[in-house]
């Protein structure tokens, strides 16, 4: 089904696609599958061409997905949910961290890939506060991407990215993994698990404090 669906967006012009969430998807749904047994509504923040989406709700369908982003990247996620055909995929949601409103309703998680180093770090921290204000208490908030360590970039590909990052837009760079983790903190957070991935990435993985409803 996959190899179908990737040869449909490439024939496609008008279905976006990102070699990037092909690669990674398998080792991210490694850790979905784990961490998020016991969730059922998943609100993920800047689904960008709506692969992920598909892919994960296909691969567990016991989580309803809810895919969002900013107003301009949502006919392209709607054109994977239509022909994916997934009932536990939901129609996407325009929601951009700098703007209200958000969603009234409450998940059980919340899971971003590749955001943070493109956001302003004003928008990180909202990013994470709104999150949390997303979630039922006990609830999770994955969050996937490169991240700096103590100050140190984790390889020479990532010096190389954040320098390309920064060229495009100087509020842009990959994060140190302790100012989002303070961030979270303070939005009542509690680090679970840091995950290390390919590609020099992690998956890092909240609580939000308090016992799941």
């Amino acid at each position: 089904m996959a190899l179908a669906r990737d040869a449909q967006a490439l024939m496609d012009p008008a279905k976006p696609f990102s070699e990037a969430s092909e690669r990674n998807r398998a080792p991210i749904r490694s850790v979905l599958e784990r961490v998020l047994a016991d969730c059922r509504a998943v609100l993920e923040i800047g689904s960008g061409t709506g692969q992920h989406a598909v892919y994960f709700a296909a691969d567990l369908p016991h989580l309803e997905w809810q895919p969002s982003d900013v107003a301009e990247n949502l006919p392209g996620i709607e054109r994977w949910r239509a022909d994916a055909g997934l009932a536990n995929v939901r129609p996407p949601l325009a929601l951009d961290v700098n703007l209200d409103p958000w969603p009234a309703a409450r998940y059980d998680a919340v899971f971003s890939a590749n955001t943070a180093h493109i956001m302003a770090w004003p928008e990180v921290e909202r990013m994470v506060a709104r999150a949390a204000a997303a979630l039922r208490p006990g609830g999770r908030f994955c969050l996937y991407g490169p991240f700096n360590y103590a100050g140190d970039f984790t390889s020479a590909s990532n010096a190389r990215f954040d320098a390309s990052l920064c060229a495009r837009d100087p509020r842009m760079g990959i994060r140190d993994f302790e100012a989002v983790d303070a961030a979270a903190r303070a939005a009542g957070f509690v680090l679970l698990e840091d995950n290390a991935m390919p590609a020099n990435n992690r998956l890092l993985v909240w609580r939000l404090g308090g016992q799941r409803a």
